[in-house]
Parts: structure tokens; C-alpha cells; sequence
């Protein structure tokens, strides 16, 4: 793994998610956009976040993430940590999920896709690769927590 393709800066004065999960968002990066994709991740604070988001899309709000392609093989992703965990519970997920399928979300559009039927289930397909089970097989679907046994497909 190249360090220099894959960053994360934090500008918040919170804490991040672990080392687990960041492997997690480079291994993202790495299936969406290639191991060549140089990606940097910087998770800013709200005020940050509405700043960027009327700068560069006349919309005065803070929003939970913004992708900015900066040529064919290197892009930036803004993530809003407060906007994402006040989110989360709205699309039944915990925080690290959420984060995660934005993560996603934004990868695609740095590929170059666009909100349609198509992003919508290449969203599906990886958010249920990565953070559907996690690797002890447990569910990560709030209806399903307890469930210990859940099988897996074979491939």
C-alpha cells in the first residue's frame, strides 16, 4: 500500500474511528477507484462544512460530504462527522456505517458517476461488501444485533 495515495486529516477536535475502520476506507478506495487514485480524506467541522458547501454549491448549510475530483487520478472527499451522526439514525445505521457508505458514495463520484439507479445499487453492492457483516459474521442491520448465526453466501 502507498501511503502517499491514501490520507486522512482530521480538523475537528473530535475522535475518529480506529485503525480497523481506516484500513476499512483504504480498501474502499482502493476496489472504486484503484490503487494508483490518490485520495485524501479530511473530515471537517460544521462551520467548515457549510463554508466549502456555499463556496462551491451556492447552498448554505452544512452537508455530511463533498467530493472534489482534482484531475482523472486524484481527488478529495470532505466529511462532516457532526452532520453524519446526526444522520446516521435516519438510514438505520450506527455512525462508522454511514460514514462509510459516504465514503462510498463520494468514491463514485470521483469515478465520475452521477445520482441514478445505477449509483444507487453499485452503492448497495459495496456498502453490503464492507459493512453488511463484519468479520465475526455478525450483522451490522440494527434489526438483526443479536444475531449471532447468520450463514453466508458461497461465492
Amino acid at each position: 500500500m502507498d501511503l502517499e495515495k491514501f490520507s486522512i486529516v482530521n480538523k475537528t477536535k473530535g475522535k475518529l474511528p480506529g485503525l480497523p475502520f481506516v484500513n476499512i476506507i483504504r480498501k474502499i478506495k482502493d476496489d472504486i477507484l484503484g490503487k494508483d487514485y490518490s485520495l485524501s480524506i479530511v473530515f471537517v467541522d460544521e462551520k467548515k462544512s457549510q463554508e466549502v458547501n456555499r463556496t462551491y454549491r451556492q447552498k448554505d448549510n452544512s452537508t455530511n460530504i463533498l467530493s472534489f475530483p482534482l484531475n482523472k487520478k486524484e481527488g478529495e472527499i470532505l466529511l462532516c462527522p457532526a452532520v453524519i451522526k446526526r444522520e446516521a439514525p435516519n438510514f438505520d445505521k450506527n455512525f462508522e456505517g454511514w460514514l462509510g457508505f459516504l465514503v462510498i458514495h463520494g468514491a463514485l463520484h470521483l469515478k465520475g458517476m452521477e445520482h441514478n439507479d445505477r449509483m444507487e445499487k453499485t452503492e448497495k453492492k459495496y456498502d453490503q461488501k464492507y459493512f453488511y457483516r463484519n468479520r465475526y459474521g455478525i450483522s451490522n442491520d440494527k434489526n438483526n444485533r443479536r444475531r449471532i448465526f447468520g450463514g453466508r453466501n458461497k461465492s
